[in-house]
């Protein structure tokens, strides 16, 4: 039986209060391929009384078992691996290559990094003759997005359980059955009931008030800066903690001594990767002056290797946008940079070439971009790329930092003391040095409207507690 339509609160799958329904879209066909149930706040209610309720018991259990409790969801998680998979590619086009390899990996590892990271976590010190306790916060309010589902999840849900939290999450209602299928992990796993609730439905009609409840104790948000500052602002009023994941512009600054071919091919295919639609996505490269027609070629050359198409193709290595929404919006954003005068090194409007059906961008490059246009400041989510020249370094940092945003930057050299001077002063929560691995333990999270808070590893358990100090406990006790 499908859980398609119903919710997950206090143990049991439920159905809505107040019954509604929302088409869920395949962005490859532009049609349903399923239905859920969306809430209302009268959901929102059940699901908060239960995490309220179970907060007690559940933050009071021993590290050791919270511990096995996330083993036995990653073993739970394991096993749908597939299921996870397919439902990721019919609801945001993901091919089916990268949903395994990526979408669901990431799901994975990030269950592990939290694992490895409580295992070795401290939840009380001694500072002279005091205690510092590190306490669960309370109930959580999970918002998450659609473009990473299962990354941004788990990057919340496992901190959180860590932590010894209770939570509700509210997933995306784009991409919403990966979060199903998550919670029907989480039943089989055995989590205590009323540990973890999840309920689909509307920004408007669910996450605004998750985020204004007064028995939240926190919202941990990620999304668009637009909406974050919505939740920021219903969150105020009952002074409660508010972490969040926000929206990026991220440079790719290609230093004069970087190994041209690889550097600008690899910033292409990164910045083209989840069809583009990553905040944390490599979107405008800046390149020496001097050197801007070797970039274009190499670029329009590497554009031209994407191959655009259905996700269940093995040969697609691109698929859809997730909606016509922000198909719409890719467009009209293409539209204005060729508007203000920018080159197109690759792409353009409209689908690719053979496709006329579904939310397709075709990989699309500008050169002769300034910092002044709206393809150079504002985030587009999706398959665009915008080069920019510099005439020295000094400008090259200054282009970067020039930006409202502050989630990730990078920087290509093959001098590493050189790329580490740069990388220093970007001003980016996370700076990328020649292409590396997806560090699953490094700090993840922005500076100015990319948002505040930190998330991976233990970075994320972090997040969800409080620290309290026990004045006066006396030196002499032995640490829990």
């Amino acid at each position: 039986m499908s859980n398609h339509e119903k919710f997950f609160i206090n143990g049991q799958w439920v159905d809505p209060v107040n019954p509604a329904k929302m088409q869920v879209i395949n962005p490859a066909t532009e049609e349903a391929f399923t239905e859920i149930s969306v809430g209302s706040s009268a959901d929102v209610d059940r699901a908060v009384a239960a995490a309220k309720g179970a907060f007690p018991a559940f933050s009071a259990t021993p590290m050791t078992l919270r511990l096995a409790l996330l083993k036995r969801i990653l073993d739970a998680y394991n096993d749908r691996i597939e299921d996870l998979a397919q439902a990721v590619s019919n609801e945001m086009g993901a091919p089916l290559s990268w949903a395994r390899e990526a979408q669901t990996w990431a799901g994975r590892v990030h269950l592990k990094a939290t694992i490895a990271a409580l295992e070795k976590f401290e939840f009380e010190s001694q500072r002279g003759t005091t205690r510092v306790v590190k306490e669960a916060i309370g109930v959580a309010a999970l918002i998450t997005p659609w473009n990473w589902p299962l990354n941004q999840i788990v990057c919340k849900v496992a901190p959180a359980l860590a932590a010894g939290c209770t939570v509700v999450l509210k997933p995306s209602e784009i991409a919403p059955i990966s979060a199903i299928i998550f919670s029907e992990i989480i039943q089989a796993a055995g989590v205590p009931d009323g540990v973890y609730n999840m309920i689909n439905g509307t920004g408007q009609d669910v996450g605004h008030f998750l985020s204004a409840h007064p028995d939240v104790d926190m919202v941990s948000f990620t999304g668009s800066t637009h909406a974050g500052i919505q939740v920021a602002k219903a969150a105020a009023d009952t002074v409660k903690r508010v972490a969040q994941e926000l929206g990026g512009k991220s440079p790719n600054i290609i230093l004069d001594d970087a190994d041209l071919e690889t550097a600008v091919r690899q910033g292409v295919e990164k910045c083209f990767g989840n069809s583009g639609q990553s905040c944390d996505a490599p979107t405008r490269m800046l390149v020496p002056r001097s050197k801007m027609q070797q970039v274009y070629a190499i670029a329009r050359q590497t554009a031209e290797t994407m191959r655009v198409g259905d996700p269940r193709s093995d040969e697609t290595l691109m698929g859809p946008v997730v909606s016509e929404l922000q198909f719409q919006k890719i467009q009209r954003l293409i539209s204005l940079g060729i508007e203000e005068g920018a080159t197109l090194v690759a792409g353009g409007l409209g689908r690719p070439e053979g496709l006329t059906r579904g939310y397709y961008v075709q990989p699309t490059i500008f050169g002769d971009v300034t910092p002044k246009m709206a393809v150079a400041r504002e985030e587009i989510f999706g398959p665009v790329l915008v080069i920019m020249g510099f005439d020295s370094e000094a400008q090259a940092i200054e282009i970067a930092n020039d930006t409202e945003y502050g989630l990730a930057a990078y920087v290509q050299s093959t001098d590493m003391i050189h790329a580490r001077s740069v990388a220093r002063q970007l001003r980016a929560g996370q700076v990328s040095i020649n292409y590396p691995e997806w560090d699953t333990y490094a700090p993840f999270g922005g500076y100015k409207q990319s948002g505040n808070g930190r998330e991976y590893a233990d970075w994320g358990i972090h997040e969800f507690l409080e620290v309290k100090a026990l004045i006066g406990f006396g030196s002499d006790a032995v640490i829990n």
